[in-house]
């Protein structure tokens, strides 16, 4: 289908400054990202397709934030639309590609493998041919930490192979990074790739642990802890992811004349990967008795054996980031589920 424009037409005064485009501008870290770009005077142009993976209104309504900015402009739009993309990116001398629509998570992907393929695989596909084809001088875009899969030394680093998903989501992660790099060394294409390491705060998904953990212990409702409990991870809040990106943008890549193509994460092609995660592995216990004093209730839990597709452990080494950007991610667990759990009250209250 064709570009549907909700709000804030682009004019040429806005066509003569720098535009980001994102992709996935309604979820969860698009939305973030979008908002902190607009803030510091950036153009943003958004797609979304507002699928139902999860609740719609809060989409929309993460939508509704960003829609008083005139500097805002959202289309209604899926990654499949081939044609769509590159008439949107035809149209707008776009500065930086920022991709973070996808079908997200593990667990939905054993029940619904195509939709990965189509978003994640064809999707993906889309927006590197739109950026070739329009010579677009940046693209960054969201792997994940699931591309670990079965890797078990800690902490996960980008120089480890990563040849072993245990999820077809982190097998379309993994797949996203080496279609990026065909691109980078074919065409010259700039591409930095992201490995969140389990993002959390305001306006997050449903579908997340964080999510999940405070309806139950505010409803009553079962909290389901898998593995017993006896799992950790690399918990990082929402502005560190943010201001992360923000930094990467004057950190466009640049080959490694040196790469000889045996350390995964740099390249002879101006390609790079960075984990993104805040280095401090937290117990899931922690994390659920951190909630239930945040939210001054506790948790009716049940324990139970590990899921399909999860992993035990994530852990990020970010010295690799650390030193290209001078920033890292280091919001405190009371802080940031503090934060969140002021969101989740104020959002469910009014």
């Amino acid at each position: 289908m064709s570009p549907k424009r909700i709000a804030g037409q682009a004019n040429k005064e806005v066509l003569m400054s720098k535009i980001m485009f994102v992709t996935g501008c309604a979820g969860f870290i698009g939305y973030h990202l979008s908002l902190r770009l607009l803030k510091d005077g950036h153009h943003v142009i958004g797609i979304d397709n507002l699928n139902d993976y999860y609740d719609v209104n809060l989409k929309k309504a993460r939508l509704n934030e960003l829609f008083p900015f005139s500097d805002f402009t959202f289309m209604e739009l899926s990654l499949e639309d081939r044609e769509g993309l590159e008439s949107v990116l035809a149209d707008h001398p776009v500065h930086t590609v920022f991709h973070l629509a996808a079908q997200a998570g593990v667990r939905y992907s054993l029940e619904n493998p195509r939709a990965y393929v189509d978003s994640n695989i064809v999707g993906f596909l889309n927006i590197l041919e739109a950026c070739r084809s329009h010579g677009l001088p940046h693209l960054i875009y969201a792997s994940s930490s699931s591309v670990y899969g079965a890797n078990e030394q800690l902490p996960f680093r980008v120089q480890d192979h990563v040849d072993h998903p245990v999820s077809l989501y982190a097998a379309t992660k993994k797949a996203n990074e080496l279609m990026a790099h065909s691109y980078s060394h074919l065409y010259g294409l700039p591409t930095t790739g992201l490995r969140f390491f389990t993002v959390y705060g305001p306006w997050g998904r449903p579908d997340m642990a964080p999510f999940l953990f405070a309806k139950a212990i505010v409803t009553g409702e079962t909290l389901k802890v898998f593995n017993h409990g006896n799992m950790r991870r690399d918990f990082t809040y929402i502005d560190d992811i943010i201001e992360s990106m923000v930094r990467l943008l004057a950190k466009k890549p640049a080959p490694n004349p040196e790469d000889d193509g045996t350390h995964p994460g740099t390249s002879k092609a101006p390609y790079r990967i960075y984990n993104i995660g805040n280095h401090q592995p937290v117990r899931l216990m922690d994390f659920i008795e951190t909630l239930e004093r945040k939210l001054g209730k506790q948790a009716n839990k049940e324990f139970l054996p590990m899921q399909n597709g999860d992993v035990t452990d994530t852990f990020a080494d970010v010295e690799e980031l650390i030193r290209e950007i001078d920033f890292q991610p280091g919001t405190t667990l009371e802080d940031g589920i503090g934060k969140f759990v002021e969101w989740y009250k104020s959002y469910y209250t009014t």
